[in-house]
């Protein structure tokens, strides 16, 4: 069985150490490197190419949304799961915009992190659901409250329920996939959704977008 190889960042010894524990009592997943601030990180997925990053985000020297920023920019496919104590819209929304995969506060259970691990890795997005609580007040609700959803959302999401990739949406819209991905993070988020799949289920039962064309 191939497993999924992971960074653990953290900045604090003994809770870097206690995931380092608590991931090694699952047979697909194996700790490759670990790091107590952005700019090891950067380094190390550099050097190993892990499959999936636990970032904190309050880290010495660089923080975890800056390290998020540069491996977005060299282009590295590692997927990233935010894990983190700090549940600001501000914290949440920087982290998504620089291409975070999924979002939980300490003080998940393991089966939440277990589960947001292999989410990522195979394609998916995962906020828990404090996130998703703080998110739905907060981005682009329309003034009628009927539907949460901006005019943009829709379209990307009309595609996404589609099946269409990223990068197709992006090319259908005329925007980048880097804006395709926050908006996917965002209508994730809206909707309660844990992956794409579901958030597709989701638009479909409720009928918010047209998927017959």
């Amino acid at each position: 069985m191939d497993k999924i190889r992971l960074l653990v960042a953290d900045d604090h010894p003994m809770l870097r150490e206690g995931l380092v524990a608590v991931l090694a009592t699952q047979p697909d997943l194996e700790v490759v490197a670990e790091a107590s601030d952005g700019e090891e990180v950067v380094r190390l997925v550099g050097d190993l190419a892990p499959d999936v990053i636990l970032l904190d985000l309050e880290m010495p020297n660089v923080d975890g949304v800056e390290a998020l920023r540069r491996l977005q920019e060299a282009g590295v496919p590692a997927r990233t799961v935010v894990f983190t104590a700090y549940d600001t819209d501000e914290r949440i929304l920087g982290a998504l915009r620089a291409g975070a995969r999924g979002y939980l506060l300490k003080g998940a259970s393991r089966a939440d992190i277990f589960s947001a691990i292999r989410t990522v890795h195979s394609g998916g997005s995962l906020l828990g659901p404090a996130v998703t609580n703080n998110l739905l007040g907060r981005i682009g609700e329309d003034p009628g409250g009927d539907n949460p959803l901006t005019p943009r959302e829709l379209e990307v999401l009309a595609l996404l329920a589609r099946g269409l990739p990223n990068a197709a949406i992006a090319e259908r819209l005329f925007i980048s996939e880097r804006t395709v991905k926050f908006h996917v993070g965002s209508i994730l988020a809206k909707l309660g959704a844990g992956n794409r799949t579901e958030a597709a289920r989701i638009a479909t039962e409720q009928r918010l977008v047209d998927t017959s064309a």
